[in-house]
């Protein structure tokens, strides 16, 4: 356990509500306060970021909670600048929470002479003085690589496969999970076994980036309730389009279950306008007024998995164990209704 007497957070601007319902949720486990430290994090008049603690970090076992989405570059600066702060104010250890872990797509050389830009914010974060990294559903797992510090990946499939348990619970039989493309059968392979259903996939082919020529689906969908599980879902034009597919193929429904709504461009759009029943994401991005407004999108919160995972790095004990559905579920009473 740490020396300290509490785990101290502090936060940027990416998502204010979600560090409040992190700081609110580990109050109630601990049985005393925890708040964020009293911060100013603020531009001056030609972009640049400022950050200012305000109280006294010295010793402290630090905590920032920061995703780096939309704006990615200023919030990746502004979690920068709060690591260099903390650091040169002699906190004991900085762990960065980045709930949705920016430039994640970069994690590779996808032809010649471009960059490994997740490689490069891995490095940037190292050098600010982060030594721990909790984050949820990297868009690559290979990404944990990247870091010479240790990371904590955390997962929403058993987040999700709770809530699929709940709303789901009198047609469990008609499920079927689908991966949107090969890549991320891993992942719903993971879900589909959590919740002992079949597993059909979705085979694109993409003419460039963000624009998909053909899909085929390898697997019987038809008279199926059919959840497409994902890690993100940015403009919505895959996810749309698959789920028309599935339905032109004989599903009967079609849900949407993914973990990081970065919901760029015309998402909102094309999820109103779609075949889908039900779309869920979870609030590791804060989500825009027109997100909420939505009906057929619905959020789950991670603040309980990320408060109890804070509190299990600051006792040095596993944060492995939350990915099991009974050290999950007491962590979710109560949250996915009757």
């Amino acid at each position: 356990m740490s020396s300290t007497s509490e785990p101290k957070l502090i936060s940027g601007n990416a998502n204010m509500p979600l560090a409040t319902a992190i700081a609110r949720r580990m109050s109630m486990h601990r049985g005393v306060t925890v708040g964020l430290v009293e911060a100013r994090v603020e531009r001056f008049n030609d972009g640049e970021i400022f950050v200012e603690v305000f109280e006294n970090v010295r010793g402290e076992d630090m905590f920032i909670i920061q995703p780096t989405s939309n704006p990615a570059n200023d919030n990746l600066m502004e979690l920068l600048i709060m690591a260099d702060a903390l650091r040169r104010s002699s906190a004991a250890r900085i762990t960065a929470v980045i709930p949705y872990f920016g430039y994640a797509r970069q994690d590779r050389r996808s032809k010649a002479r471009t960059p490994i830009s997740a490689k490069l914010v891995a490095n940037m974060l190292v050098e600010a003085g982060i030594e721990r990294v909790l984050t949820m559903d990297l868009h690559a797992a290979q990404i944990q690589g990247f870091f010479d510090i240790p990371v904590d990946n955390l997962y929403a499939s058993p987040v999700f496969a709770l809530d699929i348990m709940k709303q789901f619970k009198n047609d469990l039989d008609d499920v079927m999970i689908v991966s949107p493309d090969v890549g991320g059968v891993a992942r719903a392979r993971e879900l589909a076994k959590r919740i002992t259903a079949p597993l059909a996939i979705v085979d694109k082919r993409r003419e460039k980036a963000g624009e998909v020529a053909e899909m085929t689906i390898i697997g019987d969908v038809v008279g199926k309730k059919c959840i497409i599980v994902d890690d993100m879902c940015d403009t919505a034009g895959t996810l749309c389009k698959a789920a028309d597919v599935l339905m032109e193929n004989g599903a009967s429904e079609v849900h949407a279950y993914t973990t990081h709504g970065v919901m760029s461009g015309p998402a909102v759009e094309r999820v109103t306008g779609s075949v889908l029943k039900s779309m869920v994401i979870t609030d590791t991005i804060a989500p825009t007024g027109a997100v909420r407004a939505t009906p057929n999108i619905r959020i789950i919160p991670t603040a309980p998995v990320f408060a109890q995972a804070i509190l299990n790095i600051w006792n040095g004990t596993s944060v492995s164990s939350l990915f099991e559905t009974p050290t999950l579920e007491p962590v979710y009473e109560g949250q996915f209704g009757n």
